[in-house]
């Protein structure tokens, strides 16, 4: 690089920057979001205003890598377990998002432009996919992404990626322009995706796993910032060899070391590159819209805007609803989704080159996207109060403090009361944290203190105190934790001792390997009990029901350390409690006695 590209770079970047600075601060202080004060400041210094920042499209080239960094760090969030787990929504609810998405946009795109039904495919199928680039960095900076809403979101956009592939063969199938017809047929781009992402898995488990534990052994964390970033271009440069999605390559490559105990150095690593190439991705966008394509139909673009915004908003919600959403969360997640995203510049551009569309009507349909794009943050903040169910008041609420406790107990429902009570009556001080204000009232009627506040959230439990605690006790509904979750507490207090309640013995695999002294499936005990009253009306003597349930117990726990090892639910078979293996196990109990 001479010395008047350098001139020019920093000359280029130095207006970008400081317009991002200035506006991100403006929107966030109006509580609209960080990516419309990225769009506005592209608009500003971008060429058809101040004309300050320079090529847009070649910055265009670098930001796309923080859509890159973007899904590696979400993957490094998903391991395969859980990935399994939201197949569903993936295959089921994603695919049918893209596809009747597609043909109602088309059928709009159609009505307002009478454009062919070629053209208007190509134009209304790009329009079915959302903004990853914006949905994802919204639901984290909410706490949502590893809820089930987040969830489901997450596996429309995963899906949408997956769908790029068959979408650009039906522009190609559907091109007009003689230069694509020795271009590859779709069943080889399917074929190349398969075997890309199949590389991609034994590459994560053979090559790249080897290479954390290596630079973890060295303890040189520079390198660990190289081998990150190495992992994310590497893998998306495959992908982009095979003319397939550079984002789903760093994706798969996140899922292959999500279970490494490399993962939280890695997010720490990549996570501050991924902020900025994303914050250049959206200044990008707002430098590249046509401002011009806009003042010529402005009835035009903001009437198409909304009609996208609004058939997507309807469609996805009524099929929220088909997957058994609550209506709230169906319009948020409607809404969250109703933009055009990021992939629909590409598949415009292919489209033009396919001879299916004009350049004018390309950039006209750019300014479609932006415009729906910058319309998100407005949208989820003016439907806010119909979206979020309603709450009782946390104010005059106390957040958690640190008072010296050796225990904390995490849910104060009525499995973390009986817990607390009884460590309280032993003389343990104890400190009890709830999300629930209705919960928190209620137990101070009773004289008990109980703090607000979510307490798996590592700050939260910084601030009760958990650097000096002795134990953890996490008493909350469902399956809330994740392995690598529990494992983030455990590396934060390394010295607390960690129970969890659990919902059940599949709770208790999915859990496997987490640093968790002990689990306490939740109505394991209580059934236990009730099967001891009930052998007593019946007449089974006291000493006899003692017998029984230890045997249970024992036969209980031989069944459920076979199904750990091998993973799987069905084994330990064998090891079924019955009248058969009951005999059996309580004769083998008195001869012990």
């Amino acid at each position: 690089m001479d010395a008047h590209s350098t001139t020019s770079f920093v000359r280029d970047f130095a207006p970008l920057l400081g317009a991002a600075l200035l506006f991100v601060l403006i929107f966030r202080k109006l509580k609209l979001g960080a990516t419309l004060g990225f769009l506005v400041a592209g608009v500003v210094v971008g060429p058809q205003v101040l004309a300050l920042g320079g090529d847009a499209e070649a910055k265009m080239g670098i930001a796309e890598l923080g859509i890159t960094l973007l899904l590696f760090l979400v993957g490094l969030e998903l391991s395969p377990s859980r990935l399994w787990r939201m197949k569903r929504d993936i295959f089921g609810f994603g695919l049918l998002q893209v596809t009747l998405c597609g043909i109602a946009i088309t059928g709009v795109v159609w009505l307002f432009t009478r454009f062919t039904i070629p053209a208007a495919l190509a134009l209304g199928l790009p329009l079915a996919l959302s903004s990853t680039a914006q949905v994802l960095p919204m639901l984290q900076s909410a706490g949502r992404l590893k809820t089930p809403y987040g969830e489901r979101a997450f596996s429309i956009l995963l899906f949408q990626d997956l769908s790029i592939v068959p979408l650009i063969t039906i522009v190609a199938a559907l091109s007009r322009n003689p230069a694509d017809v020795g271009g590859p047929p779709g069943w080889m781009l399917a074929l190349y995706t398969v075997l890309a992402i199949t590389g991609l898995i034994l590459a994560g488990r053979f090559l790249l796993r080897p290479l954390f534990r290596l630079i973890g052994n060295l303890g040189e964390r520079e390198m660990f910032v190289f081998a990150g970033l190495f992992t994310v271009i590497a893998s998306a440069a495959v992908m982009e060899a095979l003319g397939l999605s550079t984002a789903l390559g760093a994706f798969i490559a996140g899922v292959m070391l999500a279970d490494s105990p490399y993962r939280h150095e890695l997010e720490a690593d990549v996570e501050p590159f991924r902020a900025i190439l994303l914050g250049l991705f959206f200044l990008s966008v707002g430098m590249l819209l046509d401002l011009s394509a806009i003042a010529e139909r402005p009835v035009f673009v903001t009437g198409m805007a909304l009609a996208l915004i609004a058939t997507k908003a309807v469609v996805i919600g009524l099929l929220a609803l088909l997957f058994g959403m609550p209506w709230r969360k169906a319009m948020a997640l409607g809404l969250l989704l109703s933009q055009g995203g990021e992939f629909g510049f590409v598949l415009f551009a292919q489209a033009q080159h396919a001879l299916l569309i004009a350049p004018e009507a390309a950039s006209v349909f750019g300014a479609v996207v932006t415009l729906s794009m910058a319309t998100t943050p407005f949208l989820m903040m003016l439907t806010r109060r119909f979206r979020v169910e309603p709450q009782a008041s946390t104010d005059g609420l106390d957040g958690p403090k640190h008072d010296g406790a050796a225990a904390l107990v995490i849910g104060y429902g009525r499995f973390g009361q009986t817990v607390g009570q009884m460590l309280i009556g032993q003389g343990v001080s104890v400190t009890l944290i709830d999300t629930d204000p209705v919960t928190i009232e209620r137990a101070g009627d009773f004289g008990m203190k109980v703090y607000y506040g979510d307490g798996t959230r590592i700050d939260t439990l910084r601030r009760a105190g958990a650097d000096e605690a002795q134990l953890l006790l996490f008493c909350i509904d469902g399956q809330q934790m994740e392995p690598g979750d529990i494992e983030a507490v455990k590396l934060a207090f390394p010295d607390a001792v960690i129970f969890m309640r659990v919902f059940d013995r599949l709770s208790i695999l999915r859990l496997k390997g987490a640093p968790v002294e002990g689990y306490v499936r939740e109505v394991f005990d209580a059934a236990v009990a009730m099967a001891r009253k009930a052998m007593a009306c019946v007449g089974v003597d006291e000493a006899e029901i003692d017998r029984t349930e230890e045997a249970y117990r024992k036969l209980d726990t031989k069944r459920l350390s076979q199904q750990l090892e091998a993973q799987d639910l069905y084994a330990g078979r064998e090891a079924m409690f019955s009248q058969e293996r009951g005999s059996a196990a309580r004769d083998g109990l008195s001869r012990e006695a």
